[in-house]
């Protein structure tokens, strides 16, 4: 096996990069994972707060929802390349360093949770605008019309929304990994680009290919067997 490995990935095998490349799959989880709760939560309240305070609905609010709704337009606009050194002295700020896995977390929360709050807030306007009628007339508090009737009906759509930004946010990792944050993006570059060691690039490219196939495969599942 290990002669098998040496002959199709010589690069890999030479001097233990191997090593290297499992530390930079640890640390892609490392910022995806805690990114990704982070942007979840975030961008799952401000898709709620845009949806419930718009014109018309439920907690009708046009300064909450004109004010949040510009600050995810701006956020959104700026490419994360950018959005990343931008924020760099927040990062030291707030995590203590703009650099390795932790450095990178607050920029990938700013470039996720703008997006994310997109897919929940297209999520829950699908909502039936009836049931939530129906809510209303039946006396239930805006928490509860939020709980049973926004996120029950939107099982689907959130967690299709949660895919997409998940996939996206792997994205971001890498080109976080560009400037100093590690992960399978820094080892690609540092090896695959400037290196030209073209077994590690294409290595790294199937196995982001499996890990989107599998984010995806886990999502339609989770759809399939909740939603009706």
């Amino acid at each position: 096996m290990l002669e098998f490995l040496t002959k199709i990935l010589p690069n890999l095998m030479a001097n233990k990069r191997y090593v290297n490349f499992g530390i930079s799959i640890v640390q892609t989880l490392q910022m995806t994972l805690w990114s990704g709760a982070i942007s979840f939560v975030l961008g799952l309240a401000f898709g709620i707060i845009l949806v419930v305070t718009k014109k018309g609905a439920i907690l009708e609010n046009k300064i909450v929802y004109q004010i949040l709704d510009k600050l995810i337009n701006f956020f959104r606009s700026i490419p994360f390349i950018i959005l990343l050194t931008g924020v760099m002295p927040l990062s030291r700020l707030i995590m203590g360093t703009s650099i390795d896995v932790r450095g990178a977390i607050v920029p990938l929360v700013f470039g996720t949770v703008p997006f994310f709050s997109r897919q929940i807030e297209t999520a829950l306007a699908e909502v039936d605008s009836g049931l939530v009628e129906a809510a209303v007339s039946m006396g239930l508090s805006p928490w509860d019309i939020v709980l049973r009737v926004y996120l029950k009906e939107s099982i689907g759509p959130i967690v299709r929304g949660t895919m997409i930004t998940t996939v996206s946010l792997i994205g971001l990792t890498a080109m976080a990994g560009a400037v100093g944050a590690g992960g399978l993006g820094n080892f690609a570059i540092q090896y695959g680009h400037d290196m030209n060691m073209q077994d590690i690039t294409w290595l790294t490219i199937i196995l982001l290919v499996i890990v989107v196939n599998l984010i995806q495969w886990a999502g339609t599942n989770f759809i399939k067997k909740h939603t009706h």
